[in-house]
């Protein structure tokens, strides 16, 4: 039986690029530990509505300001051709 093997960035690059690209201030520079736990557990909701993406966060989560900012960076992102 043949393996294919498909090429996949490792998720320290993501984690990279995601910190360069899309966070400021502590987060950009923050440990990966530190990362997961203030931005990746977060229970968000990705809504869609009104020709718009919108990410519900919950009113009480510490890190909500800057995950909403991060996330809006990453929409700005021009659109590979």
């Amino acid at each position: 039986m043949a393996h294919h093997h498909h090429h996949h960035p490792r998720r320290p690059d993501l984690r990279c690029w995601f910190q360069l690209l899309a966070l400021d201030g502590e987060l950009a520079k923050t440990t990966p530990k530190t990362l997961r736990y203030r931005i990746l557990h977060v229970p968000a909701r990705l809504v869609r509505g009104q020709r718009k993406r919108r990410l519900k966060l919950p009113d009480t989560w510490p890190w909500a300001t800057a995950i909403v900012r991060a996330f809006e960076r990453i929409l700005a992102l021009p659109h590979p051709t």
